[in-house]
């Protein structure tokens, strides 16, 4: 019994460092390409290790258009739109900061259930969570003072980019779900559809706004294959032994690890309320997942 216990904390641990650092990576690989460039290798490079993964599973992609375009709109709105606005974002301010407003995700879920899938009700406690992620979204903000000193469009590509993923999870439940399809091969078939979206986008401006160094190479490398493929596997094997609860809390200890990487290799520096406000979002967060077990 403890054998097991162990793998799956050990899987965690390295699935969340993977996608926590995955913030440090955008910031890094943004140095020589432009967001959209990010986006499109992030994409490729993650199919591309899906693929081999698929195919030492001997699993089938199905031809279907109706599969197709589904899970091509899965790819748009968890993938290319999000990635790209994620990687504009941190042109302009911290990787840790974006970090803390990606825990909103399941703040914005609630929302976009609400809003657009309503079939899909929230519940009370849902609500509740996503007063308090909204309450904290505005806190590291710093909204009293007209934003700090951070872009405002790029703290407003971060809130889009949470919204996106919101709409997406509602959208994967409802649409591409009930298609049957492992989940290997569903993202696969959502990064291939998009990056081929996303490429004409790519190439209509420059290919290079930096000098490529071993750095950049080595994180958009990382990005695509450990962060977008790879990454998956855990995650994976952390639902097949602990759960999908447990396996969904990722997204609240990765905020964590995208700020100390950002302060320690980038020397990010984080303001008071940068911090309140991020630790109020992942509280909201865990409330809408049911975590806070006072709150019913």
């Amino acid at each position: 019994m403890t054998k097991p216990q162990r793998s799956w904390v050990i899987d965690f641990s390295i699935l969340a460092s993977i996608w926590g650092a995955s913030f440090l990576f955008i910031a890094v690989a943004g140095r020589a390409l432009p967001p959209v460039g990010v986006t499109f290798f992030r994409m490729v490079f993650g199919a591309l290790a899906l693929y081999v993964l698929i195919k030492l599973a001997k699993q089938k992609v199905p031809k279907t258009w109706d599969a197709w375009l589904k899970t091509f709109v899965a790819g748009l709105v968890m993938s290319a739109v999000p990635f790209t606005l994620f990687a504009y974002a941190e042109l302009h301010i911290a990787s840790g900061l974006a970090g803390m407003v990606n825990a909103a995700t399941p703040v914005m879920t609630v929302l976009a259930i609400m809003i657009a899938f309503r079939d899909q009700k929230p519940t009370r406690v849902q609500i509740i969570g996503l007063a308090v992620g909204i309450l904290g979204t505005l806190v590291l903000l710093g909204v009293w003072q007209g934003f700090g000193e951070n872009d405002p469009l790029a703290l407003g590509a971060l809130i889009l980019a949470t919204m996106f993923y919101g709409f997406g999870s509602p959208y994967i439940r409802k649409f591409v779900s009930p298609l049957g399809l492992p989940n290997q091969v569903a993202v696969f078939m959502q990064l291939t559809s998009a990056s081929i979206a996303t490429l004409p986008f790519y190439l209509a401006g420059p290919l290079l706004t930096g000098t490529p160094d071993w750095a950049s190479i080595g994180s958009i490398l990382t990005l695509g294959v450990v962060g977008t493929g790879i990454a998956y596997v855990f995650y994976y094997r952390i639902i097949d032994a602990a759960g999908s609860t447990i396996a969904s809390s990722v997204t609240i200890v990765q905020p964590v690890v995208a700020v100390i990487l950002g302060m320690l290799i980038l020397q990010e520096k984080l303001n008071w309320y940068e911090a309140v406000g991020g630790l109020v979002i992942i509280f909201g967060a865990m409330i809408t997942q049911g975590r806070v077990k006072f709150i019913r």
